[in-house]
This record gives structure tokens, C-alpha cells and sequence, in this order.
């Protein structure tokens, strides 16, 4: 059997081609992904500006030591420019992000200084104080977002201060989805005895929404290979991947890798892990296909695992794993050798450091563990049981 990162590199290395650019208002960009850099056009802010509501003054009236009386000559709001020079002696009442004035180089904030009628009191104060200077924020040419970035409220925040009303971002890649098995009900039908309800088709729904795709259902496919191969083709003529949740172990009635084998190509189709060792990787055709483990927590963290980096290629981003960090064991838990498991965890902070404890019992059938958790502990191949006390590594769901 490959191992997770065998797994995942083989998938990756299939991946060739980026979902192409399309134009987009910027206030429809969270979440999408950036196609191309994102230069400034200018220098951001465009000129010298005051930070505070108060005075603006040329350094060379800043006395050393006592107080020193400046005329007021005008009041500056935002948004207006003040014409003429300011000369010494002068002081311009100036408000935030207003331009500063020609011949002002500081400004002293208003509640340090004594206003007496048309003048104002000053005393000592660093040169320079509380200006913006241009291009303090961004320089005229430089990359404020680059491509592959995922556009957060932030760098919209950063294009819209660049003028940018419009932006190329990556297409969605297109998600066809499909369960599989006479045993799966559609939620709000009646549920035959023997039966139990679809989850795993609106669990995966959800995951691959939040991993930027664009969705089409392919309902539940019975456990006849005619009816199960053209739900299969007809979902890859459309989209760009293909996820199935059951029917990949080695059950007399587990059709999808005999169906896959037929009408396209599996590239591996176990893996080193537990939950989730059994699963379909291949094509159909030009579309890349995930039969995912029937049992939901297997379903999850497979995707999880597998096709999220996938929908992450192909969407552009530049990262394609999410972040994990080092936590202390507050239970001891089992652990076979020689195969990467992940147990759904909560993790929580002490104040000194950062602690994990298990959902408690761990089948992969259990899906309410995945609403309880925040976490996945992945415990390394070589590892053994963990001890109360030791480290391990969790992943949040942060991104999941």
C-alpha cells in the first residue's frame, strides 16, 4: 500500500493544467483565487498625509525646550488640498489623511497643544511626527497580491486602496458528485428497513464548496454496474473531478473500481492509514475521479487528505496543505506501526501551551465525532501508542 504522502504527491503530479482566469466585480473575490500579480499602479497613499487630527508645521518651528506661538492660517479637511505654501510661524489645522501642505513636514495632535483664538500653542516634539509619507503602505510597481492567493477581506481591502474595481481570478474547478449503494436513502424520503440516510454527499457538498468548487449532484446511483456507469460518465463529460463515496472495498457488491476499470484507468486505489485505506484514484477520460470509503469519517478525512490538495491545484492556489503545530497529549491513545492514523481531536490552550485530547471512541462509522472535534492528531507511521504527555501533531479545521 502507498503511504499518505506517496498518495497525495501521485495525485498531485497528475495534475497539469490551472483552471482558466475569468473577470470578476472585486466585491465578489472573497475566497476566489488571484490568476494573476496585482501590481500598484501608485504609490499608496499618494502623498504625504497627516496621521492625526491637529496642526501641521514646519519642523524649524518646533521649539527645543518652552512654548511657542504659531498663527492658525486655514483648516484642512480629508479630501481637500491646501494651495499655498505655509510659511514659518504658520500652522495649518489639518484633520487625518489630508494632504500635508507644502513647507509642513509635522503635525502636532490636538489635544498636545493649547488653541488661544486664531493661534496655537506648541512645545517640543519629535521632527517629522505623525505623517504618512507616500508610498509608505505600497510603492508604485510593486506586487500586492500575488498570483494564487486566496483573496481574504484583507487584500480586497489592499485592490479597492489600488483604485482595482475589477480582477482576473481562477474559475472554480467543477465537482460532480455521487453515493453509491441500494443501502443509501435521499434525506426527506421515507428510509426502507435496511437503509440508512445519505450523508456523505452533502458532507462532501460542503468540503468542496469551501475548497472553491463549483458543484453539480449526481443523486445516489443503485447497485446496478449499467446505471452506476452512466451517472459516472455523465458526470465526468461536465466536470473537472469526480468523488463517489462508497463501493471501493472488495465487496461482492463494491461496483465503482470494476465500473472505473472499465470506462477509465485507477492509479492506486489503498492506502497506508487508518481510517480511509481503501480508495479509487484514477480518470475517466480527461477528469480525475476519487472513490471515496463509504463510512463518513473515512470520507472526510480522505478528501481532506486527497482531493482538496486536487481542487487546490487546479484552482491555482500556491498552497496546497494546510498547516499543522505541535501539541501536548493529554490521553494516552493506541497506535498500530507502520500505518498514518488520524483521530479526530480537541485541541485547546492552556495559557502555556497547546493541548489535544481524542472525541473519545474513534469508528470511523462515528460521524458525530467530526462535529465535536476541531482537530485531526496525525500520528506518524513509525509511531507507536502516544503516552499521556507526549507530542503530537494536529492539524486544525481551521481550512477544513
Amino acid at each position: 500500500m502507498l503511504s499518505v504522502a506517496d498518495g497525495q504527491a501521485r495525485i498531485l503530479a497528475r495534475i497539469s493544467g490551472l483552471a482558466p482566469p475569468e473577470l470578476i466585480p472585486l466585491g465578489q473575490a472573497l475566497g476566489r483565487v488571484a490568476a494573476d500579480d496585482i501590481r500598484a499602479p501608485m504609490d499608496v497613499p499618494p502623498t504625504d498625509n497627516s496621521a492625526v487630527d491637529g496642526y501641521a508645521i514646519a519642523s524649524g518651528d518646533i521649539p527645543a525646550t518652552g512654548r511657542r506661538a504659531l498663527d492658525v492660517i486655514a483648516e484642512l479637511p480629508a479630501g481637500a488640498v491646501f494651495s499655498g505654501p505655509l510659511m514659518p510661524g504658520q500652522a495649518l489645522r489639518i484633520m487625518t489623511g489630508a494632504p500635508m501642505p507644502s513647507g509642513a513636514d509635522t503635525v502636532y495632535p490636538q489635544e498636545v497643544v493649547t488653541r488661544e483664538g486664531s493661534r496655537v500653542l506648541v512645545g517640543p516634539i519629535e521632527h517629522g511626527a505623525n505623517v504618512r509619507a507616500r508610498g509608505e503602505d505600497i510603492a508604485a510597481g510593486a506586487v500586492v497580491v500575488a498570483a494564487g492567493t486566496v483573496l481574504r477581506p484583507q487584500e480586497m481591502g489592499v485592490v479597492a486602496s489600488l483604485g482595482q474595481a475589477q480582477l482576473f481570478v481562477r474559475q472554480r474547478p467543477r465537482v460532480g458528485i455521487l453515493s453509491t449503494g441500494d443501502e443509501v436513502a435521499e434525506p426527506g424520503s421515507e428510509r426502507k428497513p435496511g437503509q440508512i440516510y445519505d450523508s456523505n454527499r452533502f458532507a462532501l457538498r460542503g468540503l468542496a464548496e469551501a475548497a472553491g468548487a463549483e458543484i453539480t449532484d449526481f443523486g445516489v446511483a443503485p447497485d446496478l454496474v449499467e446505471e452506476l456507469r452512466t451517472r459516472l460518465l455523465a458526470a465526468a463529460a461536465t466536470a473537472d473531478v469526480v468523488l463517489t463515496s462508497g463501493g471501493v472495498s472488495v465487496g461482492d457488491y463494491d461496483f465503482v473500481k470494476a465500473v472505473l476499470q472499465e470506462a477509465g484507468d485507477i492509479d492506486f486505489w489503498q492506502v497506508a492509514m487508518q481510517p480511509g485505506r481503501p480508495i479509487a484514484v484514477g480518470r475517466i477520460g480527461s477528469t480525475h475521479f476519487f472513490g471515496l470509503p463509504g463510512n463518513p469519517v473515512a470520507c472526510m478525512l480522505t478528501f481532506h487528505l486527497f482531493v482538496r490538495p486536487a481542487l487546490w491545484k487546479l484552482g491555482g492556489r500556491r498552497e496546497l496543505f494546510a498547516p499543522h503545530f505541535p501539541a501536548s497529549a493529554v490521553e494516552p491513545m493506541k497506535k498500530k506501526v507502520g500505518r498514518r492514523e488520524f483521530k479526530r481531536g480537541v485541541l485547546s490552550c492552556t495559557g502555556e501551551r497547546w493541548e489535544v485530547r481524542t472525541t473519545g471512541p474513534q469508528g470511523s462509522g462515528i460521524l458525530t465525532s467530526m462535529t465535536q472535534a476541531n482537530c485531526f492528531i496525525l500520528l506518524e507511521e513509525e509511531r507507536g501508542d502516544v503516552a499521556a504527555g507526549e507530542t503530537v501533531w494536529v492539524e486544525p479545521f481551521n481550512l477544513f
